[in-house]
Parts: structure tokens; C-alpha cells; sequence
């Protein structure tokens, strides 16, 4: 590792009234009551400043809270009473909470409440889980903290935070930090996390969850009904952990759980430190789609250890996490696995460019979000072309050098921000300026700031899914899906999407009735083989699909599968008026995040005159 200084300064976040705050926060003290009836959290946050005396304002980010009381701290903690005021709201951004700062002041303690409609809390009714009683969880990506909690909601920013939560005594708390393990009988848990981590990564679940340890370090929190089969699904978890310290450096969080949520979950998995929270639809049975774990434990390193410094540079957290994911699916179960989801990756990065626009600067991996909700900027875009570019440039410099790089620059930047000018100096002067040309045939400029996919984008094959397009020539030619059962035996749930994509759009609902007679894709329990089947029986307007259908969108609210199957809806003659209805059942099912993709994709055309 050279001694080159790199440039320290953090751009400015369009996505954070606080970004432009002079103090800045650097620990939390968080007091909360969580009372369902009223869907509701209820207490109050104090912040130590990180800079006291640097400034006579603190800028803090809110949404929708109500803010009853704010009081400065002295050094000795005693409470004088403070100003305030909220400017007006933003649609995007809420409102900057502007808190007036004594001569003296330490810290400021703010008394609030959140909304019963707050968009990073899910309330979930019993019916809505595996059991019996009720559910929350938050999702406070991208920018969805502020409205449950006043902070500084910049992925630059970052502090350590304790907390003490009040529930219903029969219910568990887990938070992204030190957890229990089981139930408290006074219904109060405490929580410490001591390393530093921006707004996004904060969590709060609560429900009927059960805990079962994997190893010293890791473990499975889950309503009782699921805990069985999600034991059984992550057995390899400790294994994924060492895999990655293998590649990257040591764990740096002590320990790695994972929740599994209802399935109103609206992402597949959210990376939060220590307590990863992941979507039941991968419980496939069969261990196929943990990739899904791989990445958010990649994260870890990626994304919680070195963060984007604004949203507009997400490509740094998800094109290294996913590079980083492949690579630990590599090590456990060998290359042929790991080329099978380039391909897949390969294919989603594709299908995003064509829906986007092959010209957009919105293909860039450099984004500009300004004055936009940086969900927008959340697309395969970041992941899989941000995860070409690291392929790109390890066929040119060879892996051991790449993972060197890599190593060294997670080790350098640990709880630091990056941004992506300053990650570019830090390559150049770290890899590509020590070898001439090297930047030009890597073709860096057109990967970072330039649209769709460069000409030296590496193409993906997989020889697994090879023998997947031999199947569909001979169903092609007109053999019959029974007597293709042999070889497709030990296909994993990667080679069934992979041959359900590579059926043609023109498939008769005859047709597919034989292959569902054959492999059993509508009653199949796998979210992401039935997310691909699906389109087909709606096109063709094959009949004993849609029971499944309508009953996959009312319980499943992963964005994922949602916006694909409803457009396929969308897309039939009827489907339009089918799909709404659907909808208007299945809203409350979903988290905000979903709903406020799918409100847009199934409003209601404007009536003629």
C-alpha cells in the first residue's frame, strides 16, 4: 500500500438537509415505546455532537415525525430548553429540522413521535405473518430513517447509537447491533453498537421470533413457524462468513445474523450490520438461491465497511458487492455455479438498459439524482454493470492483483465514506497508472461516465446452462416435457429460470400445460421460478395458473417479482382491470417502498370526456 494522501473532502448530498450542516452528529442515545394499536413509535433520540462549538445550528433530517420537545445538553448533561423550526416539506426530502445551539452544548435530546403511515415502518397484522401476533420491521434505505427517527440521513455521516426499546412483553426486539437472544419478561430490551454506521443501516424488527445459532457467531432469528426451514436453508452461513475473510480481510461486525421477515418484505435482503435482514421467498429448499445471503454478507466489507458518500455514487457499494458475492459462491461451490449467476446478472443488466434507454445518463454508473428520489437510481445499473467493470478489469490485471487492490482498499477507507472522484484517484494511483495504458484499454471513462455497456464489457457464458439450451432445442423440436425429467433431475432453481426465459413468448396454453404437468411450476413453492412462469400462463391465457397468480400477489410484496408479474397483467386484454383489483386487495400488504412503485405502474388511465 503506497503512502499517497487521497482527498478527504465529502461531497455535498442532495439528499440530506444535513449535509450542510456545519455540526454534525457522532453517537445516539435512542429511547423508544413501539405501540402497535396506535402504529406508533414514541420517545426520544439524543445526539452527542461530533464538533461542539463548531456551529450555533444543528441541521437534522425528518419526515413526517412529529417533533414535541428539543432540549441542549450541557457538558455536565444538564437540559436547557432549545429552539427550533421545521422548514417546509419536500415531498422527496421532508423537512430539515433547524435546532438552535447554545453556548456550551453537548448534545441535543428530541422528544418525538412517528406517523402511523411513516414509509420506513411496516405494521403487519397477525394475518400477515407465519403465527399469531403482529409484526414490525423498518427499511430505512435509501432515505427512509428520517421518518422514524431524526437524524443526519446521509450515507456520509456516520455514529454509534445504544438504545433502549419498550414492547409488548410477549413480542422480541432485535436492532443492527448486540441482540438477544431471548424473550425479556418486562417487554424492554437494550441495544450498544459501537462501530459507526450511517443512517440507512439503522433497523428495529419486532414480532414472535425465535433464535437458532449456527456457530459462535452466527445465528437465525425467525417467527417459530419458518425457524425449522430457514435453519436448515442457511446451514453453509458460517462458511460464507469465512469465505469472505478469506478473500477480503477479517469480519469486522462480531457477529452475523440473519432475520427472516414476512413476506411483505419489499427487497430481498437489507445489509443491516450485524442482523441481515432477508426475505422469506429464498427459502427454496434446496439452498439455490443464497446467493441472495452472499451479497448481503459481502456488504459487510462493501457498502458498511466503505460507504458510498451519496446515493449518486451507489455503484461503489453494489458493483463491489456483487463481484464480492460471486466470488464467495465461487468458493463454496465451485465455478460453474458462480458463471450460472454472471449469466443470469448478465441478463437482468441487459433487460435494464433496453427498459432505460441504452443512451440514458441514468445508465451511467455515476449517477445525478439530484432533485429526484435516489430510489431511482437503485436499478441493475449499480450491481451488474458496477460488477462488469471489476470483471473488466480483472482480465486485464489478473485476480491475485485485483484482490490485492481490493483487500487494501476496504483495510484503508474502513468506516470511512467514498465518493466516486475519490475512489478513481485511489485506483489510478493504486493499480492502473503503475502499468501505461492500462486506463485506456480498461476504458474507465466510458464504464463510469458513459452510457450502457462499453465495447470491452466481458461476456458471460455458463456450460451448466449450456445443457439447459440443449433441453429446450430438443422441447423445440418436439420432444415431449415428460421424457426431458431425466435431465433436468438435479437442475438447481438458476437452470429452471434459466430454461423458463429461454421458452418462446408464442408457448399455447396446451403447450404449457404440458410442461406443468410434467414439472409442477404453478404449485412450485420457489418465488423465483414461479416469477418467470407466470408471464407465460398470462400471455397464453392458460386458466389453472391465475388461481396462483392472484394468491403469489397478495402475499408476496418482494418489488422484484411484484412490478414484473404486474406488468405481465397489465399486458393481457383483460388485465388491466384484473390486476387493479388485485392490487387494491394486496396494497396493504406491501411496504411502502413497493407501494410507491406500484401506485405509479396500475394508476387508473384518465377517463375520457
Amino acid at each position: 500500500m503506497s503512502e499517497t494522501t487521497f482527498p478527504t473532502t465529502q461531497p455535498l448530498d442532495p439528499h440530506s438537509y444535513a449535509s450542510r450542516s456545519a455540526a454534525r452528529v457522532r453517537h445516539l442515545t435512542l429511547n423508544l415505546t413501539v405501540d402497535f394499536d396506535q402504529k406508533m413509535l414514541a420517545g426520544t433520540a439524543t445526539w452527542q455532537l461530533a464538533n461542539p462549538g463548531s456551529s450555533s445550528e444543528l441541521v437534522l433530517d425528518t419526515r413526517d415525525l412529529t417533533i414535541e420537545t428539543v432540549e441542549a445538553l450541557g457538558a455536565a448533561g444538564q437540559p436547557t430548553p432549545a429552539a427550533f423550526t421545521l422548514d417546509a416539506a419536500d415531498a422527496v426530502l421532508g423537512q430539515a429540522l433547524r435546532i438552535a445551539l447554545p453556548a456550551g452544548a453537548t448534545a441535543v435530546r428530541i422528544a418525538y413521535r412517528t406517523a402511523p403511515t411513516a414509509a420506513a415502518l411496516q405494521w403487519l397484522a397477525p394475518a400477515q405473518t407465519a403465527g399469531t401476533q403482529p409484526f414490525l420491521f423498518t427499511q430505512s434505505q435509501a432515505i427512509l430513517a428520517r421518518t422514524w427517527l431524526p437524524c443526519q440521513d446521509s450515507p456520509g455521516i456516520r455514529f454509534t447509537y445504544e438504545a433502549t426499546v419498550h414492547v409488548p412483553a410477549h413480542l422480541l426486539a432485535l436492532m443492527n447491533a448486540e441482540n438477544p437472544q431471548q424473550l425479556s419478561p418486562s417487554g424492554e430490551y437494550h441495544f450498544r453498537m459501537a462501530q459507526p454506521i450511517p443512517a440507512y443501516l439503522m433497523a428495529l424488527a419486532v414480532g414472535d421470533l425465535a433464535f437458532s445459532p449456527l456457530s459462535g457467531r452466527t445465528g437465525i432469528y425467525a417467527e417459530p413457524a419458518t425457524l425449522p426451514v430457514a435453519t436448515h436453508e442457511f446451514a453453509d452461513l458460517e462458511k460464507m462468513v469465512g469465505a469472505a475473510e478469506e478473500l477480503y480481510g477479517p469480519y469486522r461486525w462480531e457477529r452475523y445474523d440473519l432475520l427472516v421477515l414476512p413476506p411483505s418484505f419489499p427487497f430481498g435482503g437489507m445489509e443491516n450490520p450485524r442482523l441481515t435482514f432477508v426475505t422469506p421467498t429464498i427459502l427454496a429448499g434446496d439452498r439455490s438461491l443464497t446467493s441472495l445471503v452472499a451479497h448481503e454478507l459481502a456488504h459487510s466489507w462493501s457498502g458498511n465497511l466503505v460507504t458510498n458518500a451519496t446515493w449518486d455514487d451507489f455503484w461503489l457499494n453494489e458493483g463491489f458487492t456483487v463481484y464480492f458475492e460471486r466470488r464467495i459462491m465461487e468458493h463454496l461451490y465451485g465455478r460453474e455455479y458462480a458463471d450460472m449467476l454472471q449469466v443470469l446478472g448478465g441478463a437482468a443488466l441487459h433487460h435494464t438498459i433496453a427498459e432505460i434507454g441504452a443512451t440514458s445518463p441514468d445508465t451511467h454508473l455515476h449517477l445525478h439524482l439530484a432533485g429526484r428520489d435516489p430510489d431511482e437510481g437503485l436499478t441493475e445499473i449499480a450491481y451488474e454493470k458496477g460488477c462488469a467493470l471489476l470483471l473488466t478489469l480483472e482480465s486485464l490485471v489478473g485476480r491475485p492483483r485485483l484482490d490485492t487492490f481490493i483487500k487494501e482498499y476496504f483495510a484503508r477507507f474502513s468506516f470511512q465514506a467514498m465518493d466516486t472522484a475519490s475512489f478513481l484517484h485511489y485506483l489510478r494511483a493504486e493499480l492502473l497508472d503503475a502499468e501505461p495504458g492500462l486506463e485506456a484499454r480498461l476504458n474507465l471513462a466510458a464504464w463510469v461516465h458513459g452510457p450502457g455497456l462499453p465495447s470491452n464489457a466481458p461476456a458471460a457464458t455458463s456450460s451448466r446452462f449450456a445443457a439447459v439450451d440443449q433441453v429446450l432445442g430438443q422441447l423445440a423440436g418436439g420432444a415431449d416435457a415428460a421424457s426431458l425429467l431425466p435431465a433436468t433431475a438435479n437442475w438447481s432453481s438458476h437452470e429452471w429460470v434459466h430454461f423458463l426465459h429461454g421458452l418462446p413468448a408464442t408457448r399455447s396454453a396446451e403447450e404449457l400445460a404440458d410442461l406443468d404437468a410434467a414439472f409442477g411450476f404453478t404449485n412450485s413453492g420457489n418465488a423465483e421460478i414461479l416469477t418467470a412462469w407466470f408471464p407465460h400462463t398470462l400471455r397464453a391465457g392458460y386458466a389453472p395458473a391465475d388461481a396462483a397468480v392472484e394468491k403469489f400477489l397478495r402475499h408476496v410484496g418482494r418489488r422484484k417479482f411484484l412490478v414484473p408479474l404486474y406488468r405481465a397483467l397489465l399486458a393481457t386484454p383483460d388485465g388491466p382491470a384484473r390486476a387493479r383489483a388485485i392490487y387494491k386487495e394486496a396494497r396493504p400488504n406491501y411496504h411502502s417502498v413497493a407501494t410507491g412503485t406500484l401506485d405509479a405502474l396500475l394508476a387508473a388511465p384518465p377517463a375520457r370526456e
